[in-house]
């Protein structure tokens, strides 16, 4: 495990450090904040908000400042607070990162993080009686900061516990990291895309306005900054993604759904899977035209198995969503089982 910061305003170091991670955490992936020591000054539920946290210096409450974040009451036994998140999927920690934006005489000067893996739906009670395990261990945090700690642990969490020393607040908590898909839920038709089956973008030829990882996100996109957009090519060229699947499969049908984007839809699309991308690439979906702000539903009779599907868009623009619908084949499911297995807390 090791720690650094970002001060506000600046760049952080989050985006780079933990590249092909997603946030396990975040609230659009079905992430919960489900037990908290205290949470007198500001809600526990902000701490996986999305977006970055604001703050308006003359708003304040029944109960003091009101900031966008957790914020516990000022100790005076000795102890610490402590919050509690459901992981929006199973899935290895790479990092923790604990972002005191906006707390500046209140930040905790100390956390840590812990880790536990319980299968089902828990009490509150039950989680806390599970057995944690350390992955940050208890370490110096900067106000108005993110402050970043890389996690070196190979296991598979449901559950991840911000304990911070003694107490104050933290305005977002952000765990990267990779999905482990449970395999029981892989098993007949799936979306092979899906981040919480296992789907990552890989490869990208630009995301000046949004990530790719945003097409295989959970739900229907609430607006264009859901997607991901490139921007506007003034050459020969096109844009595209790359994306390793669940597992190998064959996929069945698209979605290729670019609600919200009216003007800025591409004109063309072409689809290909690989069983190596660095090897062959069979068109699964030859270049066709695609309609602004339309789901568009496209069979693929003719698909063979694969572990990579790349999305080629002419010549430029935006989509919401892609989906591919289809099976694991026995080699891809017996692999997602062996992760499964190999990346257990013992």
């Amino acid at each position: 495990m090791s720690a650094q910061s970002s001060k506000q305003g600046t760049p952080s170091a989050v985006g780079t450090e933990f590249a092909g991670c997603v946030d396990l955490a975040a609230r659009g992936l079905g992430a919960g904040v489900v037990a908290a020591s205290d949470d007198l000054f500001a809600e526990r539920e902000n701490l996986i908000a999305p977006g970055r946290p604001v703050f308006d210096p003359t708003r304040f409450g029944p109960r003091g400042k009101v900031y966008d974040g957790w914020e516990t009451a000022r100790r005076r036994d000795g102890g610490h607070d402590f919050a509690v998140v459901r992981l929006g999927t199973p899935g290895i920690v790479q990092g923790v990162v604990v972002d005191t934006s906006w707390f500046r005489g209140n930040y905790p000067p100390y956390v840590s993080a812990e880790a536990a893996w319980v299968d089902g739906y828990p009490s509150p009670g039950e989680l806390l009686a599970s057995d944690w395990q350390t992955i940050v261990a208890r370490s110096p945090a900067s106000g108005d900061t993110e402050n970043v700690y890389r996690v070196d642990d190979g296991r598979r969490w449901s559950h991840v516990r911000l304990s911070i020393y003694p107490d104050g607040g933290v305005a977002r908590l952000r765990v990267p990291g990779l999905v482990v898909a449970d395999p029981r839920f892989l098993e007949g038709t799936v979306d092979l895309l899906a981040v919480e089956n296992g789907g990552r973008a890989v490869e990208c030829s630009d995301a000046f306005y949004a990530a790719p990882q945003n097409l295989i996100a959970p739900g229907r996109a609430r607006h264009m900054g859901e997607g991901w957009e490139t921007a506007r090519r003034r050459d020969a060229g096109n844009d595209f993604v790359v994306f390793a699947l669940a597992g190998q499969g064959v996929v069945r049908h698209l979605e290729v759904d670019t609600t919200w984007f009216v003007g800025n839809a591409p004109g063309w699309v072409r689809v290909s899977t690989a069983d190596d991308p660095a090897g062959e690439w069979r068109e699964l979906v030859p270049r066709m035209a695609v309609r602004p702000d339309t789901r568009h539903r496209l069979l693929t009779p003719d698909a063979h198995p694969a572990t990579h599907l790349r999305l080629d868009v002419y010549p430029d623009g935006g989509l919401s969503r892609l989906r591919a619908w289809g099976e694991l084949t026995p080699t891809g499911l017996a692999a997602a089982q062996a992760r499964w297995i190999a990346t257990a807390a013992r």
